[in-house]
């Protein structure tokens, strides 16, 4: 069992000479012996000095393969992460040096590139990725009127870089070629995180641009109302069967307006546009939804209350705790005019461009709402708790909750819009404990809490923050 594990020896003539030799001389005298035994008197004199001679030759064998032996000499074995050193290593040390490159030496990348429709295109991309040592681990084809467009998730050598593999495609006939980094969770194939996709948006309204967002890639999401807070038209008719314009795919939201998803970087192609048209085709038809968990949450004085989701069903309510709230609470939350609060909050409660928490007491009166709006690229939080029920944890309950779901949609960070003097707000964001940035922008203090410890940065015409104070504004997943 042990030879296996080790390299061949050399084979040497001389030892089975030497061996070979003993052996006759062996048996020779073994039989003069027996013969000698047999025919006369001095058998036991015989017998031990034949077995003085076999002892002799046994040791003369000894010291020969000794003195001769052929392993290597010793010293300190050989590094074997490295190659192309002396003599080819053995089986088990290349084994080693293969696993260890596996667990600490790739790279996983996400390729797309566009060949021409011809048989041997495809071949021909695997044959010089195959010559990099690059591991193919899934592959999807997008067909178009003049090529295919070909993406895969590959397992690269860490030394080879994304300049690397677009000279590789190239030399193959890949054209428009487009490389990113992947991670673990691009292992999941197709068919599944679509299916999970699909789960996730029939059971929450609210999930539909997220979803897009995870089927699409990196992207941003727009969704547009029909008309404005003041009844004027935002957002141009589509066909029902939507638009597709290179980088632009445009979709009839199912709760009125216009879904719109941009990808600057990279052209969306008829099959992608096929999956998202099917995505929002699956949420019109099963219309509004919000799960009906409820968790029970109680105060430090001792009194319980329900924290839930709310959506549009809620609104009757939360003009009622409008109008419990002061003038200076609706003043810190909405930074404007005090009588055009109720008129936000159709566009906040509906699902299409958030999730909202509401809190109620065992009467059922709401008493508090929390919102987690995606607002193009980034995501905002918001609070809003009735006077009675200040400065007793629910405004802090609610934020934790809040970033709780930005961390499961994938969200880098949040970012709460108020003013320096809501010192309840400011101090519910550094009970978070993340790291936050605080910027002052049109008299209004922005505090950005960072979720990811590298958040990524996306481009697009202007900044987010300025789409958002336009009339209406204008929600979308990043």
């Amino acid at each position: 069992m042990s030879s296996s594990k080790h390299a061949r020896r050399p084979h040497h003539w001389r030892r089975d000479l030497v061996e070979l030799a003993a052996l006759f001389t062996a048996v020779a005298v073994a039989d003069a012996a027996a013969n000698t035994i047999v025919h006369g008197p001095d058998g036991p004199v015989l017998l031990g000095v034949s077995a003085a001679v076999m002892a002799a030759t046994a040791g003369f064998h000894t010291w020969w393969a000794r003195r001769h032996r052929h392993d290597a000499p010793p010293g300190p074995t050989p590094d074997t992460s490295h190659t192309g050193h002396g003599a080819a290593p053995s089986p088990a040390p290349a084994r080693s040096a293969t696993a260890g490159q596996d667990a600490n030496g790739t790279t996983l990348w996400r390729l797309r590139t566009t060949v021409r429709d011809v048989p041997g295109s495809l071949a021909g991309l695997c044959t010089v990725l195959a010559r990099s040592r690059v591991d193919i681990l899934t592959l999807q084809t997008h067909p178009l009127s003049d090529g295919t467009v070909d993406e895969f998730l590959l397992r690269a050598p860490a030394a080879l870089t994304a300049a690397d593999l677009s000279r590789t495609i190239a030399a193959a006939g890949g054209r428009g070629t487009w490389v990113e980094r992947a991670d673990a969770h691009d292992l999941v194939d197709t068919p599944t995180r679509v299916l999970n996709l699909a789960t996730r948006t029939a059971l929450d309204a609210a999930e539909l641009p997220l979803a897009l967002r995870q089927l699409l890639g990196r992207c941003t999401i727009h969704s547009l109302p029909a008309t404005s807070l003041g009844g004027r038209p935002l957002a141009e008719s589509v066909p029902e069967e939507g638009v597709l314009e290179d980088t632009v795919i445009r979709l009839p939201d199912p709760s009125g307006g216009v879904i719109t998803v941009e990808r600057p970087y990279l052209p969306f192609t008829p099959t992608e546009f096929a999956r998202a048209r099917a995505l929002v085709e699956l949420d019109s038809r099963l219309g509004p939804r919000v799960p009906g968990s409820r968790d029970v949450f109680t105060l430090p004085e001792g009194n319980e209350i329900t924290v839930r989701r709310a959506d549009t069903d809620d609104l009757d309510a939360a003009r009622a705790m409008h109008e419990r709230c002061s003038a200076h609470t609706l003043g810190l939350r909405y930074h404007g005019p005090v009588h055009d609060a109720d008129r936000y909050l159709g566009h906040l409660l509906s699902p299409r461009y958030g999730r909202t928490l509401a809190v109620q007491t065992p009467s059922g009166r709401l008493v508090a709402l929390g919102h987690l709006l995606w607002d193009g690229d980034e995501t905002e939080v918001a609070l809003l708790v009735e006077d009675d029920w200040q400065r007793r944890g629910i405004g802090a309950e609610l934020l934790r909750r809040l970033v709780a779901m930005a961390v499961e949609a994938g969200c880098d960070s949040v970012y709460a819009v108020t003013q320096a003097s809501n010192t309840g707000m400011v101090a519910a964001m550094r009970g978070l404990g993340l790291p936050l940035d605080y910027q002052v922008e049109e008299g209004t203090l922005v505090v950005t809490a960072r979720l990811a410890p590298t958040p990524v940065v996306t481009h697009g015409p202007h900044g987010p923050r300025e789409q958002k104070r336009e009339e209406q504004g204008s929600y979308g997943a990043a």
